[in-house]
């Protein structure tokens, strides 16, 4: 079978498709012949080896095992003989940060706890695209946030997964949403939903005087300090992601200065993804995908998410 490897880090010349034998599943296992993949930071921070603080988790020098990928669509080929709950022919899904990298690869082996049906009505392409972008957004408004009706909410890099899949959730709670990323992502954001876009390039959204019940910030380069200007009084403030050392600011200023209106997600996969596959299935929720890039073009994938230009998801075919 093939499989994507990162043997140093560059900027995308990195990029092996290397062949190994199929995995055989032990019996706790379930063997999955993939379809369809995404990428997310932890991609391109292991290509990149950028910023230099997620070598302590990649590997010093060289990236230690070389298997990118968290996040799969495909279907079952076989299945260990504890296994009850899935059999051959499922069409499967999931996120497997918490027990395993390296779904860019044919096929892979996995416990049953990353293990979802798909929704009936999904492609590959769009399952894949669910897990983590979706949690991340399901968890940071609803969970973190304590999304209520009727809120003002601003989400920043409101034009990647994240913000597609949170301006459609906080319109099921008739938000008022504002959406901030680049220029050429204001059209996508507003077909989206998103009642206010702010190209911020041209607009510092925490210097405009507008304030905000619920910030939901998926590239977090400010100071805390700036985002608490940003929130109405009561208004939280929750970071997914973004700068390396801002977050660690955000964290301290929660922890040891007692700013509980300034969260950061822990985020805890699949957890809520039931209510996701719901809301799919329903036609209350959309993806939209980057791409497919063929398995070939993999390095390009990485590198449209490295540079930002991406809209919402961006999604690699290992089998079309």
């Amino acid at each position: 079978m093939q499989y994507i490897h990162i043997s140093h880090y560059a900027q995308t010349g990195n990029i092996e498709i290397l062949d190994k034998p199929v995995p055989t599943p032990q019996p706790d296992e379930v063997l999955i012949k993939v379809k369809a993949v995404t990428v997310n930071d932890y991609e391109w921070t292991m290509v990149t080896g950028e910023p230099k603080l997620y070598r302590l988790m990649h590997g010093i020098f060289k990236p230690k095992n070389g298997l990118p990928g968290m996040e799969y669509a495909g279907v079952v080929e076989s299945v260990g003989s504890q296994i009850k709950n899935f059999k051959p022919g499922d069409k499967v899904f999931g996120d497997t940060s918490d027990y395993f990298f390296g779904t860019f690869a044919e096929y892979i082996c996995l416990r049953e706890q990353a293990i979802f049906k798909m929704p009936s009505n999904a492609t590959f392409a769009e399952a894949t695209s669910l897990p983590h972008a979706s949690m991340l957004a399901y968890q940071g408004l609803i969970k973190e946030g304590n999304i209520k009706e009727g809120q003002k909410i601003l989400i920043n890099g409101a034009g990647g997964g994240v913000g597609i899949f949170g301006v459609q959730i906080a319109k099921m709670y008739g938000a008022e949403v504002t959406g901030v990323d680049t220029a050429a992502k204001l059209d996508t954001m507003k077909n989206w939903g998103y009642d206010h876009v702010i190209d911020y390039k041209k607009i510092d959204f925490t210097k405009t005087g507008e304030q905000y019940d619920l910030i939901l910030d998926a590239r977090s380069t400010r100071n805390p300090s700036d985002y608490e200007r940003a929130l109405l009084p009561g208004g939280v403030f929750v970071t997914v992601g973004g700068d390396l050392p801002k977050l660690i600011k955000i964290m301290f200023v929660n922890k040891f200065l007692g700013k509980k209106n300034l969260r950061m997600l822990a985020l805890r996969p699949n957890q809520g993804l039931y209510q996701i596959v719901s809301w799919f299935e329903q036609g209350k929720l959309k993806t939209h995908i980057d791409g497919p890039y063929p398995m070939e073009k993999s390095a390009d994938a990485i590198l449209s998410f490295g540079k930002a230009t991406h809209k919402g998801k961006v999604v690699i075919t290992i089998d079309e």
